[in-house]
């Protein structure tokens, strides 16, 4: 079977649901391609789907800001009504504890101050009023359980915090992920699942489309690779990772679910946390306390193949809970593991990769896994600048494309997300971004 469109994304998770979506409101006919039954069923669906606004970087800030408002306004930015319901974005606001490893938060401060982001300074005494029972002591660093030191105070206290009010987490990150596919169709996008791709077309130096691993060849010139922790296969496949400087491969992750405190109002106060002296981040989920790892040195990166890795939570989820249980002593420790086990799409230094390639016509949105989610429908509009800017002629490596932001009225250049970049030494080399 022979078909042809004006762009084929590969993925669809948030970001090519979105990327989708934006380009067919640009007049493009485009189809989505996705190895799984339904959009946003990979890595998307545990996405934990916070939604902050510090990162490391100025640039990482902006977008993450920028990515703030159409959540803000999610039902405005998707425009149509999904049967299957809108997904809603909790705003509980992010607490970040301040300590010396991470600066003390002097850098994302700074970046708030110039993106005009609202935030907080907390004293110790406000960081109880809003975390009832946290113990302050120091643990840095990090240790795992079979550490003599695990659990045992290094000296000193936290001074202080920063609260960050817009912010919170996005209740159903499969339901937002359908809100974009549904969008995406009403502007004359398709969709087709349960579709692997086995090989990437190219006819006189150029992309000419993907191939099926039925065998079935679909045309087009725009290929965009938003395969998230497949995307280095698909790289691989296309003849463009060698040639990337900036490379991506699949990580495996662990996020474990543990009871909320049950001494306070856990459901109606408790808010996003992040905390790089026990290395953990948290988030509420109803009464259950969400708790994800912010990769400290004593924990092993383990890289897997995507298709083979073991999806049985581990010790590893244990020692998540068992850390932020040294902010929060009156945390009562489950008998049974609860979580998930994911893959994280990460590229060297965790910034993602918002590119063209060497091949023409060839595209990535990679690296994303993470700390991507927030930010996916400005990578979506941001991608779709740049694809069809890129496709009338111009040429981004010599040139970068710039971008303006929507709500921000910022303009950005994209070519802070190169493949050809060096390693970006102020990212945090963290889910953090």
């Amino acid at each position: 079977m022979h078909r042809e469109y004006d762009a084929i994304i590969i993925g669809a998770g948030v970001i090519g649901t979105a990327i989708s979506l934006e380009l067919a409101r640009k007049g493009w006919r485009t189809l989505n391609v996705d190895r799984l039954p339904a959009a946003g069923y990979g890595s998307t669906s545990n996405s934990s789907a916070i939604i902050r606004t510090y990162y490391s970087t100025l640039d990482g800030t902006a977008m993450a800001y920028e990515g703030y408002h159409y959540w803000k306004d999610w039902a405005q930015y998707v425009g149509i009504e999904d049967r299957a319901g809108m997904a809603r974005f909790r705003e509980c606001g992010c607490l970040v504890m301040k300590v010396e490893h991470n600066g003390y938060l002097q850098k994302a401060l700074r970046f708030s101050d110039e993106l005009g982001i609202p935030y907080q300074e907390l004293t110790p005494a406000q960081i109880q009023e809003r975390i009832p029972g946290c113990d302050l002591s120091l643990f840095y660093p990090a240790k795992r359980m079979d550490d003599p030191g695990f659990a045992e105070p290094t000296g000193g206290e936290i001074q202080g915090a920063v609260f960050w009010p817009k912010g919170g987490y996005v209740i159903d990150p499969q339901l937002a992920t359908h809100n974009l596919q549904c969008a995406a169709e009403a502007a004359g996008a398709s969709f087709r699942f349960k579709a692997n791709v086995a090989d990437i077309r190219t006819t006189d130096g150029r992309v000419s489309g993907v191939e099926l691993d039925n065998g079935e060849f679909i045309a087009s010139p725009v290929v965009v690779n938003v395969a998230g922790p497949h995307s280095h296969k698909i790289n691989q496949l296309a003849g463009v990772y060698a040639g990337m400087n900036i490379k991506t491969r699949a990580m495996r992750q662990e996020v474990a679910y543990v009871p909320g405190p049950a001494h306070y109002d856990y459901p109606n106060m408790g808010c996003v946390t992040a905390d790089s002296d026990v290395a953990a981040y948290t988030r509420p989920d109803n009464n259950m306390l969400v708790v994800g790892t912010e990769e400290p040195p004593c924990d092993p990166m383990e890289w897997v193949d995507p298709d083979d890795f073991d999806q049985n939570l581990t010790e590893q989820a244990l020692t998540q809970i068992m850390r932020i249980a040294q902010r929060n002593p009156m945390l009562a420790i489950p008998n049974q593991l609860r979580g998930v086990v994911a893959l994280y799409d990460v590229s060297d230094d965790w910034i993602p990769v918002y590119d063209k390639t060497d091949l023409p016509g060839f595209y990535v949105a990679i690296g994303t896994s993470g700390n991507q989610f927030k930010n996916a429908p400005v990578a979506g509009r941001m991608m779709a600048h740049l694809i069809s800017t890129c496709e009338a002629g111009h040429n981004h490596d010599a040139d970068p494309v710039k971008y303006r932001m929507e709500h921000l009225g910022r303009e950005v250049s994209i070519g802070f997300y190169s493949r050809n970049r060096v390693v970006n030494a102020e990212s945090s080399f963290s889910v953090l971004g």
